[in-house]
């Protein structure tokens, strides 16, 4: 594979001050997508997200200074949009390495360009140069990813950057976003940014580790440049702390939610960094994924729910679960059911069971954080595991209302899983905003 790659060796050309002059607003909350042609947030694309101009147009529209909290900011869509509106904005996030992500961008924006720049330049070239003879990264995922070439420049950039970079500072967080975000474009195997690595699926386009790391600085020295000149003010703040039960300063009191919490679709939002992770040493195999992230998350996926052997009748004794108990029951155990005939025997009766009650206890704790008459928007999308429908739209307004809300309503954007070819689930889903008032 490296045989095939040609790169320029000089380092990354000057920066377009303008680049982002036409910026505007689309306004589709569920689309991640738009976020790659914006400023920052294109840094590094995450498998979960919503639009950062729909963001930007709610702030707009309430024409005043307030204060928002993102309970599940994973890499930070909301915590920027607040920031480019000059709005004070708090995020949570349980997932360590995502919080690292979003925890760079967010002090990056603040960096001086020409220091950071400078330590770029200085990097790149110490990446460029002459590499020891030295044993890659013991791993298989990244020898299943990566041709000798590209992992041994890699491994390269990894020993630099630990050796006499990652001392806490922007421009050295700046660096480990970088690599971090490069990694799954220098790849050969299938390592999109929106799905689970697939070693034996292949690439056709593999961009050269010292070419994609150049394109990315480049990158965030214009996006530095474009937020400075934008006036982006650094009062969003991000905290790495579990949204259930949030270890944050007592003064925090908002005026409004924004976020989207996971689907119970049985995403894996910790097998989705697993590469990344990997390549830094945080984890040294799958099953690591549990004990470093999973069990800090939401119960969102099946993977969760069977490593922690949880029991059905014990979840729904919880009393959170109370306004939704019936028809909730009825569908986990029609799931458990289900499951038995079933070759993956999933535990999609337990993962939903603790999802709803994980919300439940996200909503009591919100209502602690949330002042009188705050509003809360979710983005969310129902499932039906097995074909087993669950209302996930009616369960968590319910759950909402429960924990001291006044009221819920839900306003559908699009209709999912409806392209039925060749598909073995057939129930139409939906996704949208679930607008709550308090």
């Amino acid at each position: 594979m490296s045989g095939s790659l040609s790169y320029q060796p000089e380092l990354f050309p000057e920066y377009d001050n303008s680049i982002f002059s036409h910026v505007r607003f689309n306004g589709r909350s569920g689309a991640f997508i738009d976020n790659m042609s914006l400023p920052v947030h294109r840094w590094y694309r995450y498998s979960a997200g919503f639009s950062a101009d729909w963001v930007r147009q709610i702030i707009h529209a309430k024409g005043e200074k307030y204060c928002v909290l993102d309970p599940f900011a994973g890499v930070g869509t909301t915590l920027l949009a607040c920031a480019s509106e000059n709005m004070a904005c708090w995020g949570f996030e349980s997932h360590p390495f995502v919080h690292r992500i979003a925890a760079a961008k967010l002090c990056g924006i603040h960096a001086n360009i020409r220091e950071t720049k400078d330590v770029f330049l200085k990097f790149l070239s110490r990446a460029n140069g002459e590499r020891k003879n030295s044993s890659t990264i013991p791993s298989k995922l990244l020898e299943k990813c990566y041709g000798p070439e590209e992992l041994s420049i890699l491994h390269h950039m990894r020993e630099i950057f630990l050796k006499d970079y990652d001392n806490g500072s922007p421009s050295s967080e700046l660096i480990w976003l970088a690599i971090t975000a490069i990694l799954r474009v220098c790849s050969g195997a299938g390592t999109a940014q929106w799905q689970y690595v697939l070693p034996n699926k292949k690439k056709s386009t593999v961009i050269h580790p010292i070419t994609a790391l150049q394109r990315k600085a480049t990158e965030l020295l214009q996006d530095i440049e474009y937020a400075q000149r934008n006036g982006w003010n650094s009062q969003s703040h991000i905290i790495q702390t579990d949204a259930r039960h949030p270890e944050i300063p007592s003064h925090i009191q908002v005026d409004a939610v924004v976020t989207s919490p996971p689907y119970p679709n049985n995403y894996d939002y910790a097998d989705a960094t697993r590469l990344e992770m990997t390549f830094w040493g945080d984890v040294s195999s799958w099953g690591q994924l549990h004990k470093t992230v999973r069990q800090h998350l939401i119960h969102s996926c099946s993977q969760h729910a069977a490593a922690e052997k949880l029991v059905l009748p014990e979840i729904l004794a919880d009393p959170v679960l109370e306004p939704i108990k019936e028809e909730l029951s009825e569908a986990c155990h029609l799931l458990a059911e289900i499951r038995e005939s079933r070759g993956g025997k999933k535990t999609y009766h337990t993962m939903a069971a603790a999802y709803f009650r994980d919300l439940g206890i996200v909503f009591q704790s919100l209502r602690n954080l949330c002042k009188p008459g705050a509003s809360l928007c979710f983005v969310i999308g129902d499932s039906a595991p097995y074909g087993v429908y669950l209302k996930v739209d009616e369960w968590l307004g319910s759950l909402a209302v429960a924990a001291g809300f006044n009221s819920f309503q839900f306003e559908k954007i699009r209709d999912r899983n409806i392209k039925w070819k060749n598909r073995k689930h057939r129930v139409p889903l939906k996704e949208g905003r679930l607008w709550i008032e308090g």
